[in-house]
């Protein structure tokens, strides 16, 4: 096999699977492990990180996101649990950022730890942030993450503005009857700063779904909610490979854009192009189904490029037409969303 990126019928570079997609885009959990305790998310109960011998290194992540780009993977995100309580990430951006042929190297986070860190990941090479900010209200926001941290947040919002890592995107997820309410305040932030706030809908992945005490919001209520409160969001044409799912709009004289990505009333599936890497090694093709490819035996039984190129190619080829659902509920994985890296 070929495995050298060509352009198919959903156009560009990317590792081909079989259904005419192209996976351009690679995920990279660097840690399952996380300093909030997110009700829908990471759930004290549910708790449970991996060994740390059962984490990839630097070195094996690396290796792993060279041979991606060498396939055609343009878009490279770090996340967790949360990325940034693993030591040393400058380091693994750095590398990362050197690589030939990437286009875009980003992070999500949930910002507690971003003050101190924003300047060093910008001037390691990062290009832009993700910061997931359910609430702007102190004890709405220590409701559902289980800890008293927004000035923390807020105040890492600010460093990554400052270190240049823009545009800021903000991830809202709302949920009802606790910070539904916020999705006008959130996009007025829009008005004053070049930030792109999006509105998720909750994703009830797993066996943790039917456990949770939360309940998300849909899209369109989420939209009608911000244009009664501030008039009428005018579409944002074009997308390109950088984009992500996000349908985005603005508001009349907004310095950012508002974007709705709708996973469970949504089909994004026809369009994806994403394959994740978990933390423990292993390569996910969707987010909702448990089948994976173990790279990491391949990376620690002293597997060689190719090899890894062959488990990238084959774990890709797996990927399902679509994700499987019942009822509502995004069925078909049994991990919790910390593990996977969302």
């Amino acid at each position: 096999m070929d495995y050298r990126p060509t352009s198919g019928p959903c156009g560009g570079p990317g590792i081909p699977d079989a259904h005419g997609r192209r996976a351009s885009y690679l995920r990279v959990s660097v840690t399952d492990r996380c300093n909030l305790r997110c009700a829908y998310c990471t759930p004290a109960a549910s708790f449970c990180p991996k060994p740390h011998q059962e984490i990839l290194t630097y070195e094996e992540i690396l290796a792993v996101v060279t041979q991606a780009v060498a396939m055609g993977v343009r878009k490279v995100r770090l996340t967790g649990g949360e990325p940034l309580v693993r030591r040393g990430l400058e380091t693994l951006v750095e590398k990362i950022a050197a690589l030939p042929g990437l286009l875009d190297l980003c992070l999500t986070t949930n910002g507690v730890l971003l003050a101190d860190r924003a300047k060093a990941l910008a001037d390691a090479g990062l290009k832009r942030i993700n910061v997931s900010l359910d609430s702007l209200d102190a004890e709405t926001f220590a409701r559902i993450t289980g800890r008293d941290a927004l000035d923390s947040v807020l105040s890492g919002l600010e460093a990554a503005e400052a270190a240049g890592l823009s545009p800021t995107k903000i991830n809202v997820v709302p949920l009802a009857g606790i910070n539904a309410r916020e999705a006008p305040d959130f996009a007025r932030l829009t008005l004053e700063k070049p930030v792109a706030v999006r509105f998720i809908e909750l994703m009830p992945v797993g066996p943790a779904a039917s456990r949770n005490r939360v309940a998300g919001v849909d899209t369109q209520t989420i939209r009608r909610a911000v244009e009664d409160a501030l008039g009428p969001l005018s579409p944002i044409p074009g997308h390109d490979l950088l984009d992500g799912p996000a349908e985005r709009f603005a508001l009349a004289g907004a310095k950012g854009e508002v974007g709705f990505i709708t996973p469970v009333t949504g089909h994004p599936c026809p369009s994806c192009n994403r394959l994740r890497l978990t933390a423990d090694g292993k390569l996910r093709p969707c987010l909702l189904s448990d089948a994976e490819t173990d790279i990491r035996s391949v990376l620690r039984s002293g597997g060689s490029e190719r090899d890894i190129q062959q488990a990238l190619a084959a774990a890709v080829a797996a990927k399902p037409a679509a994700g499987p659902r019942n009822q509502g509920v995004l069925s078909g994985c049994a991990r919790v969303m910390h593990s996977i890296g969302g």
